[in-house]
């Protein structure tokens, strides 16, 4: 996942922006991560997540930047591209389309999923389940030997 949050970072609250402690927001993110990992599938509104997880829309985006740099939406967006590249990259996933597993992971919009796939990880949905089949290559620091 590390490569989709690279992709989609901006810059990180400091922590001195808040008087909540490390632990606490890390606390706070966990259980956000546990109700968003449960419904992948699904839009879920920020309000809502607040509401679940019992804090403030402010406390959850300083929380998340604090512990990851990026905001609950912005996660949310990274571990739902995340999946898709799993599921697509899975041994006998040649007998389900590009776009089941797409719409399964909560993107209804298949231009901008393409488009947010292709800025997340360097190459097209469809490349990454015909590379899937290839021997994997040697890498280093994230970039493959040619």
């Amino acid at each position: 996942m590390a490569i989709a949050y690279r992709a989609m970072q901006g810059s990180p609250v400091s922590q001195e922006r808040s008087s909540e402690p490390l632990g606490s927001r890390q606390d706070t993110v966990e259980r956000a991560e546990t109700y968003l990992r449960a419904h992948l599938d699904t839009h879920v509104p920020l309000p809502r997540l607040c509401r679940v997880v019992g804090v403030s829309e402010r406390s959850l985006r300083n929380a998340f930047y604090a512990v990851h740099g990026i905001g609950p939406k912005r996660w949310m967006l990274a571990e739902r591209l995340e999946g898709v590249r799993r599921a697509l990259r899975a041994v006998g996933s040649a007998s389900i389309t590009i776009t089941d597993v797409a719409i399964d992971h909560g993107f209804n919009e298949l231009g901008r999923f393409a488009g947010r796939y292709r800025a997340a990880f360097g190459e097209t949905p469809s490349q990454t389940r015909r590379d899937s089949g290839r021997k994997p290559s040697t890498t280093t620091k994230g970039h493959a030997h040619a």
